[in-house]
């Protein structure tokens, strides 16, 4: 009933109020490995960088997909993909520079690939009239009060990373996370709603618009970000600037669109701004979707100690000690999710 019914009235609900509508142009896509490398990280890897071509109305863009595979093991493996909002020099695919915001090597010992794409190349963080990226290829006429804004189109690019990863042998494309910090994590969310090949979805520290629940007016609030961010959301999502308590939806629904596939929300204990006990809420208040599936999914209403990461079957949360950021410690949390779900 949930999946017949309900999960596509709920969908069209945050496709009409949040994020926007992907319109129906056609386009054509394409791929082209243009370096590989199958001794990478001194041997534990292979390194394939591949463009994903988008091509409509004599128009086309560039999607980068850097993809790090293990060699030591039987293929297709799992893989983690992350949404970059951040820059390059945390994704090197040389390995020259290394950050914890993307800790290639770490995963790739762990037994996944690990993959990236930079959200810039498939629409600027930044107010441009939609002229620009994804939205100059793709949008026809006088935008709608629900055409889709910059988080659906990052969420959308990641989708062609999907359908990128379905033409690789080496990828388990049935078994792949998708992983988002902050805007990032808002639009991991998204993606694995809107897309169903999607195992996991991982929203670190994504606040409001992501997984926070809104009606608590907690640290950014719709207005804020609304005045903030114009472009990341829907023209129809600022009817609930300083009205969230009118909303026919909250975040918590935006969860349970994932069900039955594999969700981890993420905190960190400083960044209140994000609202880590709305963020657990939310996925509390997901369960009953998630119990249609599996009934012995269950976590307590009282989100967790810091640094105690609480999953059940499909679900996981942590709160990490420290700011708004993405490190290691997060990264291990969420392999040892993976590995109960994508292994």
């Amino acid at each position: 009933m949930w999946e017949k019914l309900r999960r596509e009235e709920v969908l069209e609900i945050f496709r009409e109020n949040v994020y926007g509508r992907v319109p129906s142009t056609p386009y054509s896509k394409s791929y082209k490995v243009v370096n590989e490398d199958k001794n990478a990280m001194g041997g534990m890897a292979t390194l394939k960088q591949v463009d994903i071509i988008i091509v409509s109305g004599g128009k086309s863009l560039d999607i980068h997909l850097t993809l790090f595979v293990p060699n030591n093991l039987p293929k297709p493996v799992p893989a983690y993909l992350l949404i970059d909002n951040r820059g390059p020099s945390n994704t090197d695919p040389s390995r020259k520079l290394k950050s914890e915001f993307w800790p290639a090597e770490e995963v790739i010992a762990r037994g996944y690939a690990i993959a990236v794409f930079s959200n810039a190349d498939v629409d600027p963080d930044n107010f441009d009239d939609f002229k620009n990226g994804i939205h100059g290829l793709l949008d026809r006429g006088e935008r709608q009060p629900d055409s889709w804004g910059t988080i659906a189109a990052w969420a959308w690019g990641a989708s062609r990373c999907m359908d990128y990863f379905e033409t690789d042998r080496d990828i388990n494309s049935e078994k792949v996370a998708v992983v988002g910090h902050s805007r990032g994590g808002k639009t991991a969310l998204w993606a694995a709603a809107e897309d169903q090949r999607i195992a996991m979805a991982i929203s670190n520290e994504s606040g409001c618009g992501g997984a926070a629940l809104a009606r608590r007016k907690y640290g950014e609030t719709i207005e804020r970000i609304n005045n903030a961010f114009p472009h990341w959301f829907c023209n129809n999502y600022k009817k609930w600037s300083k009205n969230e308590d009118s909303m026919p939806f909250d975040m918590h629904m935006l969860i349970a669109l994932i069900a039955p596939r594999a969700v981890c929300v993420t905190s960190a204990g400083e960044d209140l701004w994000a609202d880590p006990r709305g963020s657990y809420l939310s996925l509390y208040h997901s369960l009953p979707v998630y119990r249609l599936y599996d009934k012995s999914t269950i976590l307590k209403e009282e989100m967790p100690p810091i640094n105690k990461q609480v999953k059940s079957r499909k679900v996981a949360y942590h709160v990490r000690d420290g700011a708004h950021n993405m490190l290691l410690k997060d990264w291990n949390w969420f392999m040892d999710f993976g590995d109960t779900v994508l292994k």
